[in-house]
């Protein structure tokens, strides 16, 4: 089973979500918080796979909230916000969150979600994280982070960053730089645990801040 914690000041999103999630045999709703200081109390009470949270809540936000649970590995956090293009959303990305939804996704995307990040998978669209970063970084609005970060990687690495950071799968950047899938999949590792990364999104991130992909990139 899947514990998962839903995180939302809004107690008919909770009512909403909860119906979705309790309609499917492998996920249970162990708990609901209605703001971030609440979310992670909860969380390290009752250690969710988990937490779907809201990003703009009373009290403490859920990029804070999200912060100190990935932080102490309380659990993963799956974060919903109602706009693509919400600062929010891209702080919880660097601050920890396997992903983003828009609250509006259809109910079997929502869940197809919960279990790619219960196993281990991020969850984000490459082209909303890239108009983020554009904003808030090519427009301007941001400064770009020391690309020395990224001098560990060896040149396949870094070649196989940008691709992560253009959205492709494994699968496809296998095919793209005739490597085999178990290659690539080693190289992504080792690229996660030299820059001391979780997983994808927060590649995706780097990669957009330290400017070795851009926002207008193909």
């Amino acid at each position: 089973m899947i514990r998962v914690l839903l995180v939302d000041d809004q107690e008919l999103m909770r009512m909403g979500f909860r119906m979705v999630l309790g309609a499917q045999e492998d996920i249970d709703v162990i708990g609901e918080a209605a703001d971030g200081l609440d979310a992670v109390q909860m969380a390290d009470k009752l250690r969710p796979d988990v937490v779907l949270m809201d990003v703009r809540m009373p009290v403490l936000d859920g990029v804070e909230a999200t912060k100190r649970i990935t932080e102490a590995g309380t659990a993963k956090v799956l974060v919903m916000t109602t706009f693509d293009m919400d600062e929010y959303a891209l702080s919880a990305l660097r601050n920890g969150a396997s992903g983003f939804l828009l609250k509006d996704t259809p109910p079997g995307d929502l869940v197809s979600a919960l279990r790619a990040v219960a196993s281990g998978d991020a969850v984000v669209s490459p082209s909303v994280t890239k108009r983020l970063l554009g904003r808030f970084l090519g427009d301007g609005g941001g400064e770009l982070r020391d690309a020395t970060v990224l001098d560990v990687l060896t040149e396949r690495e870094r070649e196989v960053l940008v691709l992560i950071a253009k959205g492709l799968s494994n699968t496809e950047i296998a095919r793209k730089l005739f490597l085999s899938e178990a290659t690539v999949k080693t190289h992504v590792g080792r690229i996660l645990a030299k820059l001391e990364l979780r997983d994808r999104v927060q590649a995706v991130v780097l990669a957009y801040e330290t400017g070795l992909v851009r926002p207008g990139d193909a």
